[in-house]
């Protein structure tokens, strides 16, 4: 009997966020549009840094870390749901889900790193300017870039096993555009409270220590900055950080409304909204941030746009 009650369903079935289907269709294209919108974004982006030998430096190697994290984000998310968008039975197997689970997780906990570390970086270039290149080496870079990649898997390797050890008994409904951690720990017919707790551990660990590493790092930053006596410098030295500041602002925002707060909020809805913003809206608007703000960025675009150019130019004539 005790068998027959603790079991483990073999599929799941998504809920979403709406069961009209003009508002699914409409979702669909929308959704479509943008995550289309997030690949080519992020991939010129990084395209753009391998090919401009003068965005070469820890910032921008750091930044194209950044743009394969998003898109690989965007990629466990979307393509499920806009498939479901347009389905009549919004099922996903239990293998399916615990990889989405799996790599939306790791690849959340690598962000929040690498925005640590890329404050650390802009730090250096503040702070130190003239021992950057000592200090900002690519062995560093590179130990960064892996740390943050192995923290985040291996955090999100432990969550999916407990997580997907839990028996959910019938239950198969899940609230939510994704297979979450947070939705899935609910379906469980057994006392979750220590799953909950472990949950609400690696998120102070992989989101309120970057977090707090990120705001020293700042500190650090504003009062170096305070102290440069030319209006031009300091225009400067803040420039060198505005990019950085705002996507800490969109990503660590949502983050923390989410994982760290009272059990009572946020509601169902947010969440799915707060996951929505994470998988499309954040992903697609990084590599625009960064490319309105910076005028090493811009300088690469033209240079691009005008070496294109150049070469239609040629193959018409």
């Amino acid at each position: 009997m005790g068998t027959d009650n603790q079991t483990w369903v073999r599929e799941f079935i998504l809920l979403g966020l709406s069961s009209d289907w003009d508002t699914q269709v409409a979702l669909f294209v929308l959704f479509l549009v943008m995550y289309l919108a997030t690949v080519l974004g992020n991939f010129l982006f990084v395209l753009l840094i391998r090919l401009d030998s003068r965005l070469h430096t820890p910032m921008y190697f750091f930044l194209a870390n950044l743009s394969l994290v998003d898109v690989s984000y965007a990629t466990s998310i979307v393509p499920q749901m806009l498939v479901h968008f347009l389905a009549k039975h919004r099922v996903i197997p239990l293998l399916s889900c615990a990889a989405q689970l799996f790599f939306s997780l790791a690849l959340g906990g690598i962000e929040f790193v690498l925005l640590a570390v890329m404050a650390y970086d802009r730090y250096v270039a503040v702070c130190d300017p003239l021992r950057y290149s000592a200090v900002m080496h690519a062995g560093l870079c590179a130990r960064l870039a892996i740390t943050s990649w192995v923290s985040g898997f291996v955090n999100s390797l432990m969550h999916t096993v407990i997580t997907f050890q839990l028996p959910t008994c019938t239950n198969k409904f899940i609230d939510h555009i994704s297979c979450e951690i947070l939705a899935v720990v609910k379906l469980a017919c057994v006392d979750t409270s220590s799953n909950e707790v472990a949950i609400m551990v690696s998120s102070i660990v992989l989101l309120m220590t970057p977090f707090c590493l990120v705001l020293l790092s700042y500190i650090w930053i504003i009062s170096t900055i305070l102290k440069i006596q030319s209006p031009e410098g300091r225009k400067k030295a803040f420039h060198t950080c505005a990019s950085h500041l705002t996507v800490v602002a969109l990503c660590y925002g949502m983050a923390i409304l989410t994982y760290i707060q009272p059990r009572s909020s946020p509601s169902v809805l947010q969440e799915k909204l707060i996951s929505l913003f994470y998988a499309l809206l954040t992903p697609m608007l990084n590599p625009m941030i960064y490319s309105l703000r910076n005028k090493e960025v811009k300088g690469a675009w033209q240079k691009l746009l005008g070496q294109f150019s150049g070469l239609t130019s040629k193959l018409a004539a």
